[in-house]
C-alpha cells in the first residue's frame, strides 16, 4: 500500500474530492487500512494526542523539595552550627533534611503517577473501518488514512475530509468561534481560500457532532490538526487542585504564620533565659519545619487519586478529582431507569393463553411473527421487544429458527403506528381442498387487536388491564386461517384481512430491575440519600418498577413530564422534595429537576447518556454518565463515568467517597495533633523553668518518622462501620468540624503535658537520661495516637490491628527506628541520645500510653453522644 503524504498540505484537503484524498492517503475506502499499515503509520506520525505542556521531571521534583524557605533557613543554620564547632549536628541535620526531601519527593511522585494513571483510564473511543470491518478503537490510535464513523454525541477524533453525510451537524464553537451549529456536506467549497468555518466538507478534531451521521477520512492527527496547532500555543493545565486542597493550602499558610510567631517567641524567650543563641535558632527553625503542615495538599492528592483508582476498579471512573471528595455529600441521586436501575433487556415476564387448545399456536406466534435475525452462533439480533418474544418462545421449547423453516413466511404487513399491529402469513403445512393452507398471525397492542377478535374470552380484557396496571407492556396475539393470499394488501383489504381473528393470548413484557438495585436503594435510604427515578416510560411502568425496588413509598409522589411542564419553578421546588418517580420526562426537563433540588439546598447526582443530557450533567453537583451506552458529549460533561451503567455502582462510589474523606480527616487530625504536641512541649518547658526539652535533631526525626509513616498509612484505612448509616456531609462543612479542632487542641496539650511531666520528673530526679526520655515519650505517644485515630468512634480493641496492616507495620517500624537511635551506639552521638534502662523505658511506655487511652475515652464519650454534638466524630 502506498505511503500517505505526511499530513501534507493540510490547508488543501477541503479542495480535494474524497476519492482523490483517499488516493493521496494510500487507502482503499472499501477495505480501510490493514492493522499492519496502521501500526506503521502510528510509528511514523505518532499517537493522535495533543501536545502537553512540559511535565516536571523526577530531578526537578526532588530538587524542588529544597526550595522551601524554611528548609533553606535550616540548612544555613546547620552550616553556621558547624562553623562554631558542631560538625556532627550539621551532618545529622542535613541527613534528616535529605530524608525529608526523599519522603516529600515520594509523595509528590506518587501523586503525579496516580493522576497520570487516572488520565490513561479516561480514553475516548472512535469507530474506525479497518481490514473491512468497523472496530471501536481508542481515539489516540487513529492514523491518517483511517475511515471514521461519526454520529450524534461523538467528539470528532481527528481532522477529517468528509466522504458521506446524512443530516450531519457539528458544533465548531470551540475551534472556530462559530456560535451556530454547522451543517456539513461532502461538496467542495466554491471559494478556493475558504475560511476554516466555511469548509463544510471537513470535520475537525475536538468538535462535537450534534445530530446526523457521517463518514470521513482522517487527514491529520495529533499536533498537525487544527486543534493541535492551537494547543501548541497553550501552556500546561492550570491549577487542578480540588477545593479541599485549596482550603488546606490556605489553612497551612495561616498556620505557618502562627507557628512562626510561636517560634519567634520561643527563640526570644530562650535567648533571654540565657540559652545558646545558635541552639535556640536551630530549635526554632526545626520546630517551624516540623510544625508547618506544608505537605497536607500533596497527601490529599495521593488519597484522592488512589481512591479514584480504587473506584475505577469498581467500575466508577472519576473524570474530575474534586468529585471524590464531594461524593460523600450527595443527598439526592436522580437515576435513569433503563439500564441503570433495570437490566436494559426486555423479558416476557407473564403470559396468558385464551384457550388451552391454542397454547401451541400462541408460542408459535411469538416465534414466527417476529423480525429477529439469528447469527451463525445462534444469537438473536433485532428490536428489544422482538428479542424478548423470541427468547421466550425458545425457552418454552419453540425454536424460532426451526419454526421458520417449518412454517416459511410468505407475506407480511409490517407494524405501523396507525394500525398498531403486525401481520405475517405462513404456510402451515396442511392442505384444505387441494390448496395449501395458510396461517395469518397477528400481534399488536391489545386496544388495537382485541376488538378484531370474533370470540373474545371474558378474561381477556381484565388480564390485559391487570398486566398494564402492573407496569407491563402488553402484546396480544391472534390467528386466522386463510385459503389463499389476497390479491392486494392495501386499504380495505388489510382491514378485512386482519378481522375475524381468533385470540391466542397475551404476553406481558418488562425490563426487570437489576438484582443488586433493590439493595442499593435500601442502602441509599439508610444513608440519608434520596433515590429518584427518571424515566421516559409510561407512568404505570415507571411506578411499578419503583415499587418493586422499594423506591416509591406511601405518601411519596409521582410526576409526569406533562404535569412538570405546567408547574412554575417555585411550584416545582415545592414538589421535588417529595417526588420519587418522574415519568415521560424529556432531557430538557432533567435540568429543571436538578435546579429545583439545588434551590432547596440539596446536593444532586444526576445520570445521563445522551447529548441532550449534557446540560443537566453539568448543572448537577455530580454528573454521572453511562460508560457503555453514553455519548462522548455526556461523558465529557460528567464528573463520574459508570463503566457498567449500574445504579449500585453509584452507591458504591458514594460509599468510597465517604471513606476517602474520612481518611483525609484522620490524616489531618493526626498530623495537626502531632504538630500541636511538639509545639506545646517546646513552649511549656521554658514557661515552667525547665531546659529546652528537645534538640533540633529530635524535632526533625519525629517529623520524619512519626508524622510520615503512620500518617500515610491512615490514608488506606478501611471504611468505618456504619459509614452508610449516617447522613450526608454538607459540602460546605469544614474538615475541622465534629470536634476535630477540640481534639487537636486538647490531645496536643496532653502530649505536651505528658512530655513536660517526663522532663520535670527526670530532671528533678537528677537523671542524665531526661532528654532521651522526653524524646521517646513524645515519639511513642504519637504512635499510640495514630493507632487510636483509626476510627472516630470505634475502639481499636474492637477494630483489631490486622484490619489496617499498613498502619500496624508503620507503627512497628517507627518504634523499631526509635529503639535504634536509643540503643545502637553509633547513632547515639548523632542523635544526642543515651540508652535507657528497662525501668526508664517501661516508664516511657506507660506515660506515652496516656494519650492512647485518653483518645479511646474520647471515642467512648462520642459513641454515647456526650461529646461534639449528635454527629460527633461522624
Amino acid at each position: 500500500m502506498n505511503s500517505p503524504a505526511s499530513n501534507a498540505q493540510p490547508s488543501q484537503w477541503h479542495r480535494l474530492p474524497p476519492a482523490e484524498a483517499a488516493r493521496i492517503l494510500g487507502v482503499d475506502p472499501d477495505a480501510g487500512l490493514t492493522a499492519d499499515e496502521a501500526a506503521r503509520r502510528i510509528a511514523r506520525h505518532g499517537r493522535n494526542v495533543l501536545p502537553e505542556g512540559r511535565r516536571r521531571s523526577a530531578v526537578m521534583m526532588f530538587s524542588g523539595q529544597f526550595a522551601d524557605f524554611m528548609i533553606v533557613v535550616l540548612i544555613v543554620a546547620a552550616i553556621v552550627s558547624s562553623l562554631v564547632g558542631d560538625a556532627a549536628d550539621m551532618i545529622a541535620i542535613l541527613v534528616i533534611v535529605v530524608l525529608n526531601a526523599i519522603v516529600g519527593f515520594i509523595q509528590e511522585f506518587r501523586a503525579e503517577r496516580a493522576l497520570a494513571a487516572l488520565k490513561r483510564l479516561d480514553v475516548p473511543k472512535s469507530r474506525v473501518f479497518r481490514d473491512g470491518h468497523w472496530l471501536e478503537l481508542a481515539a489516540a490510535e487513529v492514523v491518517p488514512g483511517d475511515l471514521v464513523w461519526l454520529e450524534a454525541g461523538n467528539r470528532v477524533p481527528a481532522d477529517l475530509r468528509l466522504a458521506e453525510v446524512a443530516a450531519l451537524q457539528v458544533d465548531e464553537a470551540a475551534l472556530s468561534g462559530e456560535s451556530q451549529p454547522v451543517d456539513k456536506s461532502v461538496e467542495i467549497p466554491s471559494e478556493s481560500d475558504a475560511a476554516l468555518s466555511e469548509r463544510h466538507n471537513m470535520a475537525y478534531k475536538g468538535t462535537l457532532v450534534l445530530r446526523g451521521r457521517g463518514k470521513g477520512l482522517v487527514v491529520a492527527t495529533g499536533a498537525t490538526t487544527e486543534l493541535g496547532r492551537i494547543a501548541r500555543l497553550l501552556a500546561d493545565e492550570g491549577d487542578a487542585r480540588t477545593p479541599l486542597q485549596r482550603r488546606l493550602a490556605a489553612f497551612g499558610r495561616n498556620i505557618a504564620w502562627l507557628v512562626l510567631a510561636i517560634c519567634a517567641i520561643l527563640f526570644a524567650g530562650g535567648v533571654i533565659r540565657g540559652e545558646d543563641v545558635t541552639l535556640m535558632f536551630l530549635t526554632a527553625v526545626s520546630l517551624a519545619v516540623a510544625a508547618i503542615p506544608e505537605a497536607l495538599p500533596a497527601v490529599v492528592t495521593i488519597a484522592l487519586a488512589l481512591g479514584a483508582r480504587r473506584m475505577a476498579r469498581r467500575h466508577a471512573l472519576i473524570r474530575r478529582l474534586p468529585a471524590v471528595e464531594t461524593l460523600g455529600s450527595v443527598t439526592f441521586i436522580c437515576s435513569d431507569k433503563t439500564g441503570t436501575l433495570t437490566r436494559n433487556r426486555m423479558e416476557v415476564v407473564r403470559t396468558w393463553c385464551a384457550d388451552q387448545g391454542e397454547e401451541t399456536w400462541f408460542w408459535r406466534a411469538l416465534a414466527l411473527n417476529n423480525d429477529c435475525t439469528w447469527d451463525a452462533d445462534g444469537e438473536p439480533h433485532g428490536d428489544p421487544t422482538e428479542l424478548a418474544l423470541a427468547r421466550a418462545a425458545a425457552a418454552a421449547g419453540y425454536s424460532p429458527s426451526q419454526l421458520a423453516a417449518e412454517y416459511p413466511r410468505l407475506a407480511e404487513l409490517p407494524f405501523d403506528a396507525e394500525r398498531k399491529r403486525m401481520s405475517t402469513v405462513h404456510h402451515d403445512g396442511r392442505s384444505d381442498g387441494g390448496e395449501p393452507a395458510l396461517m395469518l398471525l397477528v400481534k399488536g397492542a391489545p386496544e388495537a387487536l382485541l376488538p378484531r377478535c370474533r370470540m373474545l374470552p371474558e378474561m381477556a380484557r381484565s388480564q390485559s388491564e391487570a398486566m398494564a396496571g402492573d407496569g407491563l407492556r402488553v402484546i396480544a396475539f391472534a390467528r386466522r386461517r386463510l385459503a389463499s393470499l389476497p390479491a392486494n394488501r392495501e386499504g380495505e383489504t388489510v382491514d378485512v384481512l386482519e378481522g375475524e381473528l381468533a385470540l391466542l393470548g397475551l404476553a406481558g413484557l418488562a425490563d426487570p430491575p437489576r438484582p443488586e438495585a433493590k439493595g442499593a436503594v435500601d442502602e441509599c435510604r439508610v444513608a440519608g440519600i434520596v433515590p429518584v427515578m427518571i424515566s421516559g416510560d409510561h407512568p404505570a411502568t415507571a411506578a411499578a418498577i419503583a415499587r418493586e425496588l422499594r423506591l416509591l413509598a406511601p405518601g411519596e409522589l409521582e410526576l409526569t413530564g406533562r404535569e412538570l411542564a405546567r408547574l412554575s419553578d417555585a411550584e416545582l421546588a415545592e414538589r421535588v422534595g417529595r417526588t420519587r418517580v418522574y415519568a415521560r420526562v424529556d432531557p430538557a426537563q432533567k435540568l429543571r429537576i436538578v435546579a429545583a433540588l439545588q434551590s432547596r439546598g440539596e446536593f444532586v447526582a444526576m445520570t445521563g447518556d445522551g447529548v441532550n443530557d449534557a446540560p443537566a450533567l453539568k448543572r448537577a453537583d455530580i454528573g454521572v454518565a453511562m460508560g457503555r451506552i453514553g455519548t462522548d458529549v455526556a461523558r465529557e460533561a460528567s464528573d463520574v463515568v459508570l463503566l457498567d451503567d449500574n445504579f449500585a455502582t453509584i452507591v458504591g462510589a458514594v460509599r468510597e467517597g465517604r471513606r476517602i474523606y474520612d481518611n483525609i480527616r484522620k490524616f489531618v487530625k493526626y498530623t495537626m495533633t502531632s504538630n500541636s504536641g511538639e509545639i506545646w512541649t517546646l513552649f511549656l518547658a521554658p514557661l515552667l523553668g525547665l531546659p529546652i526539652p528537645l534538640l533540633p535533631i529530635h524535632i526533625l526525626w519525629i517529623n520524619l518518622v512519626t508524622d510520615g509513616l503512620p500518617g500515610l498509612a491512615l490514608a488506606v484505612e478501611p471504611a468505618e462501620r456504619g459509614i452508610m448509616r449516617r447522613p450526608p456531609r454538607h459540602p460546605g462543612e469544614s474538615i475541622f468540624a465534629h470536634g476535630m479542632w477540640q481534639h487537636i487542641a486538647w490531645v496536643g496539650l496532653l502530649m505536651g503535658g505528658v512530655s513536660v511531666f517526663t522532663e520535670a520528673w527526670a530532671w528533678h530526679s537528677g537523671s542524665p537520661h531526661w532528654q532521651s526520655m522526653v524524646f521517646t515519650v513524645l515519639t511513642l505517644s504519637q504512635v499510640g495516637h495514630a493507632l487510636a485515630v483509626r476510627s472516630e468512634r470505634t475502639s481499636l480493641f474492637s477494630l483489631g490491628l490486622g484490619s489496617n496492616r499498613a498502619l500496624a507495620g508503620a507503627a512497628l517500624l517507627t518504634v523499631a527506628l526509635q529503639m535504634a537511635v536509643l540503643y545502637i551506639p553509633s547513632l547515639n552521638p548523632i542523635f544526642k541520645t543515651v540508652p535507657l534502662g528497662a525501668a526508664d523505658l517501661v516508664l516511657c511506655l506507660v506515660l506515652s500510653s496516656a494519650v492512647f487511652f485518653a483518645v479511646e475515652a474520647e471515642k467512648w464519650l462520642v459513641r454515647r453522644g456526650r461529646l461534639y454534638g449528635e454527629h460527633g466524630g461522624n
